[in-house]
């Protein structure tokens, strides 16, 4: 009896010891998020972003996922810093306003990863440069929107100038004049990606000048513009995500960039060990931009018209321009 009693206590305590040894082997892959002051319900890349993280811990449970907001630019480089100092294994910065904070927090951290969306300057070791043909996305819209505009006017609204987001400009230009050569493109430079009124007050303009289209690529400043189209029933263009949402009726698509989905990939290289420092792109070719799949209000020729300029551009017989100099009718950058 007594032997039996020192088996079952000993088998007792190797059971006790083998729970903690098996949780000690589930690992917790960190991430953080931080976003611009755009915020992270901005209906655009930076809920995009996090959406995409919260749709990755659903998934595998050995993700937490976290975001910190950044009300102003001075918030940049104090959020950084307080995933840094909690641990996390990776820290994504969303936009190229967090250029700065992001390589001067990588530089003093060389052991801490690194991920930044829409901005390809920093060229360090720990840091993945998520970067989008955001230029393919928006021509298609500019077919799109040189196709059904009535009064050959159209508009654009952007969110700050810069060599990323004037890609946007560049290519819904592009397209909107290969289809409508003789449109008028009325373009505005808000400065600003979390001033909604400003954005309404930006489209209602071009509206009383006669836009019947307008696009927007300007974050929260950008939800404005679609409130006034859909006011002034006249269609209007989202970005980054799916925005028919906001207004069903009057959005008639939107040039979709797939932030989730490049949050979700460098969020599992650094759980696998395949981090890779440097640019990672993504375009057509690789489903890192669209047309967004609500598609509803384009007539089925546009539509076809639309996946043909697809086709052409991914077999690379078309290309979207990326240069301000080649489209002298962007004239934001002046």
């Amino acid at each position: 009896m007594k032997k039996i009693l020192s088996v079952a206590l000993l088998l007792c305590m190797v059971l006790m010891m083998a729970v903690p040894a098996a949780v000690a082997e589930k690992t917790t892959v960190k991430i953080g998020m931080v976003t611009d002051v755009g915020g992270v319900n901005d209906k655009s890349f930076n809920q995009t972003s996090w959406e995409g993280l919260q749709a990755l811990a659903a998934e595998d449970d050995s993700f937490e996922v976290n975001y910190l907001e950044s009300k102003t630019d001075a918030d940049y480089q104090t959020n950084i810093s307080t995933f840094v100092e909690e641990g996390y294994d990776l820290i994504i910065c969303v936009g190229y306003m967090l250029a700065d904070a992001t390589r001067e927090a990588a530089e003093e951290n060389p052991d801490q990863l690194f991920a930044i969306i829409d901005d390809s300057s920093i060229d360090l070791p720990n840091v993945a440069c998520l970067m989008f043909a955001q230029e393919q996305a928006s021509y298609l819209v500019g077919l799109v929107a040189g196709s059904v505009t009535q009064t050959k006017n159209v508009g654009y609204v952007q969110g700050m100038v810069s060599d990323s987001m004037n890609l946007f400009g560049i290519g819904y230009i592009s397209g909107v004049l290969e289809v409508c050569p003789d449109a008028t493109i009325q373009q505005y430079n808000a400065n600003n990606f979390g001033d909604s009124a400003g954005g309404s007050t930006a489209a209602k303009n071009m509206i009383t000048n006669g836009a019947d289209v307008i696009y927007h690529a300007a974050g929260g400043t950008g939800m404005g513009v679609i409130e006034a189209c859909n006011e002034e029933k006249i269609w209007a263009i989202g970005v980054d995500t799916d925005q028919s949402i906001l207004a069903p009726d009057h959005v008639i698509t939107s040039a979709m960039k797939r932030v989730d989905v490049a949050s979700q990939d460098i969020s599992k290289a650094v759980k696998d060990g395949t981090f890779e420092a440097g640019i990672h792109m993504y375009d057509l070719s690789n489903g890192g931009v669209d047309l967004a799949p609500t598609r509803d209000h384009i007539p089925e020729d546009v539509l076809a018209l639309v996946e043909d300029a697809k086709a052409a551009i991914i077999a690379g017989e078309k290309t979207v321009p990326t240069s301000v100099d080649d489209v002298p009718e962007f004239t934001l950058d002046d």
